[in-house]
């Protein structure tokens, strides 16, 4: 029943995508409006396919119907109902299934959005690009990917194995991996505005107004996801850190890259009309690699811990992907002449300077991180041998490229647009500069050291008071009211990235660690802590066993790393456990993925002091309320008016 639903509801969704792509491209040709208003009725066919879809694999899940082949693999009656949710997404065929459901429900937000203005060419031309992608994912979806293919027959009394062990045992996999597909996915949303302004020819500013909200959208929740991903990656995996370099954690950071240099690269073109071949190309490599991003992490042809999901469905993404860049490409050389800028930069020393030159570092930072996580791919299919690009080119690479974005971050805010002279900057850089001497006295008195932390702690100081200089003015001409809309609330998202980039410095340098071998009821002092090992306790279920080092730290509180081992799938997975503060996290895990024995004289624990952990995750709130705050409209916020919608001809300039 399960399975026959659920592929009624993909079937449903692929054929009003298809059908809806083909009518109202021909609506549009045939300048038919009166079919053209039904273009938004395909959006809720879609949704109500892919609705049904879910909820029939949902409760194939919950119902631990076997004789879905999907079922069988991730399914488990141990599993927690809360878990058995993200079981979904946990392999290949349920992942896409998350990609289709979330993508049908964007296009009907845009098709909700301007019902008003559903014979608008450009609306209709949009909804064409959505439902064009929407046909391939549920093609993949129905097909290659299928959730609902049919089992091998079990024998009665058979349970599945669950989840992977990683995907249970913290209440993050139920956020992360939905909020970075909402990440992606929305980005859709203005690709297929960018591709409609090529077709119509409508390439002005106003196809730029009409998605700027649906642009930082989607960049917040992609920012939140990797977020919550560094904060599960450090509550699970053991190794005390929040970013390791994997190559499905660049996957997300790809579009975050190109997608922060495209959301501050528009700012000069609707100021200016400047930057028009440049936000088109950013907004297809942000969507393309979205794309790509789900190939390397869904595809199985890297192995990572992130990667969960394997299948073969490479040769479609792949081959979607190409489609993306060559359509979108040819759409923007034949458009050439009308994206000619009628401006230009007047001095490197403006606000429109300093953008550029944020855009072309974050352009290089994307292609650095590209080229390192495809290489190894390129060597394993031109050379047929593996090879590793490990941090180390990373780490190397990156940390001068965040020091420079520091010095953008204190100096763009401030830059008048066209041109600024050596006074306006020296009286709007003189208090910043003090924040960056302050910040840096500050890290020396504590016990800083090493060129790039401190460079980083001074940039972090001079960036911050550039961003607090912009919040006084803005709150002293207009109250709170003044935190509010794109430039005043990016200050706050700014403050937020400058709290995380402060934190990681001083995380990834200062981190002190140590392997302490300590009897029971032993005190150990090291690093200015001490540890007492009270004893081994026990947790027992139907799932797993569960052995706990119970530690008495500072003489203060308990704490139990833990090593569980899962009885479904024979897995052993150890787990941290963690004192965050203020100031440093104490991070506790057994050493090894052995457990104790219940009546072991000793344990082997791995100790980690970290710095100012909890300092990125407050990072991260900030930029999300900045994020809200961006998108609500200011007192001088403008609506897209019918000039700079319009179409644009070779020559005519907006």
């Amino acid at each position: 029943m399960s399975a026959a639903l659920g592929n009624a509801g993909l079937l449903i969704a692929l054929v009003a995508a298809s059908v809806g792509a083909l009518a109202t491209s021909v609506a549009i040709i045939g300048e038919n409006r009166r079919a053209l208003r039904q273009a938004p009725i395909y959006a809720a066919i879609i949704v109500a396919g892919s609705v049904l879809a879910v909820v029939a694999m949902q409760w194939a899940l919950f119902s631990r119907d076997y004789s879905i082949d999907f079922v069988q693999r991730v399914g488990s009656s141990t599993t927690p109902a809360l878990y058995n949710v993200a079981a979904m997404w946990s392999a290949l065929e349920g992942s896409i299934l998350l990609w289709v459901i979330v993508l049908a429900l964007f296009t009907g937000g845009v098709a909700l959005r301007f019902a008003r203005r559903r014979d608008d060419e450009l609306v209709a031309w949009a909804l064409v690009v959505m439902y064009v992608v929407m046909t391939f994912f549920a093609l993949v979806s129905f097909g290659p990917a299928s959730p609902f293919a049919p089992g091998a027959t079990v024998p009665v009394g058979f349970d599945g194995p669950g989840p992977n062990p990683l995907l249970q045992n913290h209440i993050l996999v139920l956020f992360h991996p939905p909020l970075l597909y909402l990440g992606y996915i929305g980005f859709t949303v203005p690709f297929a505005f960018a591709i409609a302004a090529l077709i119509t020819g409508r390439v002005g500013e106003g196809w730029l107004l009409e998605t700027r909200r649906w642009a930082l959208l989607s960049w917040g929740l992609l920012t939140i996801g990797i977020l919550l991903g560094g904060w599960w990656s450090y509550e699970v995996l053991g190794w005390s850190g929040v970013w390791a370099w994997d190559p499905v954690e660049n996957a997300s950071l790809l579009p975050w890259l190109t997608g922060t240099a495209y959301i501050h690269s528009v700012l000069v073109q609707q100021r200016r009309g400047m930057l028009r071949v440049w936000n088109l190309s950013l907004l297809v490599a942000t969507f393309a690699l979205t794309i790509l991003g789900t190939f390397l992490t869904r595809s199985g042809v890297i192995n990572s811990v992130h990667a969960f999901a394997a299948g073969e469905i490479d040769g479609y993404l792949l081959g979607f992907f190409g489609v993306v860049v060559v359509v979108s490409l040819g759409l923007i050389g034949w458009r050439g002449d009308a994206l000619r800028a009628p401006g230009r930069i007047d001095s490197p020393v403006s606000r429109e300077g300093a953008f550029l030159a944020n855009n072309v570092v974050f352009a290089l930072f994307a292609f650095i991180v590209l080229l390192g996580t495809v290489f190894p791919l390129l060597v394993e299919v031109f050379q047929d041998r593996q090879t590793v690009v490990g941090a180390p080119y990373f780490d190397r690479l990156s940390m001068p490229i965040g020091l420079i974005l520091l010095f953008l971050m204190a100096v763009a805010p401030v830059l008048p647009w066209r041109t600024s002279s050596a006074g306006t900057l020296r009286d709007r850089l003189f208090w910043p500069a003090w924040c960056g001497v302050a910040s840096l006295a500050v890290a020396v008195m504590v016990g800083a050291d090493g060129l790039a932390p401190l460079l980083a702690f001074f940039l972090g100081g001079f960036a911050g008071g550039a961003a607090g200089r912009q919040l006084v003015l803005a709150t002293r001409r207009q109250g709170l009211r003044g935190l509010v809309g794109r430039a005043n609330g990016g200050m706050l998202v700014h403050i937020g990235v400058i709290l995380i980039a402060v934190a990681l410095a001083a995380s990834n340098s200062y981190t002190h660690s140590a392997t302490l071998t300590i009897g029971r009821g032993e005190r150990v002092e090291w690093s200015g802590h001490s540890f007492e090992f009270v004893g081994v306790s026990t947790e027992v279920t139907a799932r797993a066993d569960v052995v706990m080092a119970d530690v008495l730290l500072d003489d203060t509180k308990v704490y139990a790393p833990a090593v569980t081992t899962y009885l479904q799938q024979g897995m052993t997975v150890p787990t941290p456990s963690v004192r965050t503060g203020w100031t440093s996290d104490v991070y506790l895990t057994i050493d090894g993925n052995d457990p104790p024995a219940t009546d072991a004289d000793e344990v082997v624990l791995r100790v980690f002091v970290k710095p100012m952990v909890l300092w990125l995750w407050i990072g991260g709130a900030v930029m999300a309320i900045g994020t809200v705050l961006s998108a609500l409209p200011s007192r001088r916020s403008r609506r897209p008016t019918d000039p700079t919608s319009a179409l644009i001809t070779s020559g005519q300039h907006v």
